[in-house]
């Protein structure tokens, strides 16, 4: 099993808080497709032929390219890879972008989930972080999608916005569960350096909530999400019985991803590789057979350490059988004392095989999984 990640890197504008690689010059956007097909072709090898079980587009915004040029990648895919009848093939979208008529139009193509960059539902947040949408916008567009027969849906939501109090989030809740939404991803709002909100926090316009603040809005997040019945199956994530995002869930388990487009990463199993931040770059080495991507071969140490991050934001946790067949018994051992405090104090929860972070300790993770490692 491996998936394919496309990172589509245009946007009508920024938003007030991404740092993910994106331009609002769509110039390149036909040379983007050709070298797109290019690297696909190039590298169809790079998951050594196994079967394709996600195809993820993601963003910049997505749903800036029309179906035309989606269908041209997806038509490069089809020819290099074996893809599984059952893929999940995931488009991000903007809810403005999500018209009837654009949504008919993708119809034709394999996509089967669609991903919406919701954010809020409240137009004050949607203004603060430069969003193009509004409130109604959001919801119209979610049910729009479930009107044309697009029911697999998640949705973005950002909590811990400036300001922001435990009855705003409830509200944004509720109205996120009362539209039928199968999945969904909550983000805690954070400063990334260069992005205008960072340059407005540090310019004091803009004053972040406190820990303590934070921590509340978590807990309201997970006991609403579990009364409404969703499954919080990773720090971030929620979803429906059986409706888990198979893309993202294969990055927490180690699986093989092929990663397309500038700024996107891969991982083969044995080495990762990163390709250039740039889309100029990026396009003039593809066309001209130039270099186009670092690598890198992770020691045992790097991957003990992301086998412990990523596994320990998850339900599933941490396996000490895989644990020891992959590293051996000096990490092995290693894991058992440091784990043995946190496990006395119900910080971690020990479970036949499984080690895990429960659930009402998540939000202050890190510090457990930074002792944990080496």
């Amino acid at each position: 099993m491996a998936g394919i990640y496309i990172h589509v890197p245009f946007c009508a504008k920024r938003c007030a808080y991404c740092d993910f690689y994106s331009q609002t010059s769509h110039a390149y956007q036909d040379t983007y497709v050709e070298s797109v097909a290019r690297e696909l072709e190039e590298r169809a090898g790079y998951v050594q032929g196994e079967s394709i079980e996600t195809i993820y587009f993601g963003g910049g915004t997505p749903s800036q390219l029309k179906a035309d040029a989606l269908g041209r990648i997806f038509s490069v895919i089809e020819q290099h890879f074996n893809v599984s009848k059952h893929a999940e093939v995931t488009l991000e979208a903007n809810p403005d972008d999500l018209t009837e008529a654009y949504l008919n139009s993708i119809r034709r193509l394999p996509f089967n989930r669609i991903s919406l960059g919701v954010q809020s539902f409240n137009d004050d947040d949607l203004r603060r972080l430069n969003r193009r949408h509004d409130r109604n916008k959001a919801i119209e567009a979610v049910r729009r999608c479930q009107e044309t027969g697009w029911t697999n849906l998640s949705i973005d939501l950002i909590y811990g916005l400036p300001g922001q109090t435990s009855e705003a989030w409830e509200a944004n809740l509720e109205k996120a569960f009362g539209l039928a939404i199968p999945h969904f991803s909550a983000y805690h709002l954070s400063y990334e350096e260069g992005t205008p909100l960072y340059r407005a926090m540090k310019s004091g316009a803009v004053c972040p909530v406190d820990e303590e603040t934070s921590v509340e809005l978590y807990h309201l997040l997970i006991a609403k999400a579990a009364s409404a019945g969703y499954i919080h199956y990773e720090i971030s994530n929620f979803c429906a019985p059986g409706c888990f995002s198979k893309h993202n869930t294969s990055y927490w388990i180690g699986k093989k991803y092929l990663g397309v487009g500038p700024s996107a990463h891969s991982y083969d199993g044995f080495s990762r590789q990163w390709n250039v931040a740039s889309l100029p770059q990026y396009c003039d080495a593809l066309l001209h057979n130039r270099p186009y991507f670092e690598q890198e071969f992770p020691t045992v140490r790097m991957r003990y350490n992301e086998y412990i991050i990523t596994g320990l934001r998850t339900m599933w946790g941490i396996r000490f059988s895989l644990l020891r067949e992959m590293f051996g018994e000096v990490y092995m051992r290693h894991f058992e004392q440091q784990a043995e405090p946190y496990l006395r104090c119900g910080k971690l929860r020990h479970t036949d095989d499984t080690v895990c972070i429960p659930e009402e300790a998540l939000f202050t993770s890190d510090g457990i999984i930074c002792d944990l490692m080496i």
